[in-house]
């Protein structure tokens, strides 16, 4: 075995043991790495209590965290006003998706003759195998326990990093050769401003996307506007699949309710056009970054981060992806995969030119270009 394979067994062995890890270190990674976006965010309202007002480093922080703490604390309030006014009407909403249930059970028997009875027992397998917790959306709602220590570590997790942040950063200088301190300065410095930019362009894009769902949702005439808004701003934050979601929540609550069919088709119209104004618009200008990530790999990690972790790997993909672009695309030996995370769209792509034996000539010139077989791999490159 050359050294080459062995650097791709390595490779794969190395990436293994962290996908390994994360999984069973996720209830510990999970606040850390919150903890740790949130510190970043908050890095500017400290040093601005710390060097503007001169306060202590230590009560900059705490200012700085407590604020935050406070202003998580009205948004749940905020949000769970809503729940109860939507909580109270949910008998009636119940009512009119089970009328909308049986007459889909009819329509279905009437066309393709599948008795009530197989239909009744493939919803309660589907139902069973939700709620057993299986799915990656269901996960994280069965252990409530975990949620709960999540949210109180965050807030001390973020204390500890904001005072300690001198001393995690020269424990990085030790551990890293001294030649190699500019380039961890500079993956330091985009870091810091590549979460920052992401995260602040999230909460604007989130407030946009709540202002346009709520307000469209009011001129189309469906109850709990704001309240489905607000749920689609929070669901926007996980890409590509938040949105589906809270269109899947629109469309039950007005099947829930006495809505025409023009309710219907406005809510999915509502939907599409508010999905491209955030994919067109919001995210390249709002939440762009100066780390550019392809849909592919936005995607993938997303999916990964959810069954891995669930929710909040979700939310995490993408800061992390960004993260290790940085850093892929400052080491040498690691360029090529900070590449392939890029969003970067070559035009064409270039290939060897071909060279064979000239039987024809014998000894005199052993390898040449053949002309023919160049001049078709232009061609192929041309039409590529």
């Amino acid at each position: 075995m050359n050294s080459y394979s062995v650097k791709i067994a390595a490779k794969i062995f190395i990436i293994s043991m962290v996908i390994i890890g994360i999984y069973y270190t996720h209830p510990i990674l999970v606040p850390l790495l919150l903890a740790f976006l949130l510190a970043i965010l908050l890095r500017p309202i400290v040093s601005f209590l710390n060097f503007k007002l001169k306060l202590p480093h230590v009560i900059a922080v705490f200012i700085a965290t407590t604020l935050a703490i406070f202003a998580g604390i009205g948004i749940v309030f905020f949000i769970s006003r809503q729940i109860a006014g939507f909580s109270d009407d949910i008998p009636n909403i119940e009512r009119h998706l089970t009328m909308h249930y049986h007459n889909m059970q009819h329509w279905i028997y009437e066309r393709f003759n599948i008795s009530y009875i197989k239909q009744n027992n493939y919803i309660q397998k589907v139902t069973q195998e939700i709620q057993s917790g299986d799915g990656m959306i269901a996960k994280p709602l069965d252990h409530f326990s975990t949620v709960l220590i999540t949210v109180v570590l965050i807030p001390v997790y973020t204390f500890f990093i904001l005072v300690y942040r001198n001393l995690l950063i020269n424990f990085l200088t030790k551990i890293v050769h001294v030649q190699h301190h500019p380039v961890l300065k500079e993956i330091i410095l985009e870091v810091k401003v590549v979460i920052r930019r992401y995260i602040v362009g999230l909460l604007l894009e989130m407030i946009i996307v709540t202002t346009l769902v709520s307000t469209g949702l009011m001129l189309i005439g469906i109850d709990y506007a704001i309240f489905i808004g607000v749920v689609a701003g929070i669901l926007n934050l996980i890409p590509y699949i938040g949105i589906l979601t809270a269109a899947l929540l629109s469309l039950s609550v007005a099947l829930g309710s006495p809505s025409e069919l023009s309710a219907l088709l406005g809510i999915l119209i509502l939907f599409v056009f508010v999905h491209l104004i955030d994919s067109n618009i919001l995210i390249p200008r709002v939440v762009s970054s100066k780390v550019k990530i392809n849909a592919l790999i936005a995607i993938l990690g997303i999916v990964c981060g959810g069954s891995l972790i669930g929710i909040a790997g979700m939310f995490l993909a993408l800061p992390v992806i960004a993260i290790m672009k940085v850093i892929f695309d400052r080491v040498p030996s690691l360029t090529s995969f900070g590449y392939l995370l890029g969003d970067t769209i070559p035009k064409t792509f270039d290939w060897y030119k071909l060279k064979l034996p000239d039987l024809n000539v014998g000894n005199e010139e052993e390898i040449i270009s053949t002309p023919a077989i160049a001049k078709e791999g232009e061609s192929y490159k041309e039409d590529c």
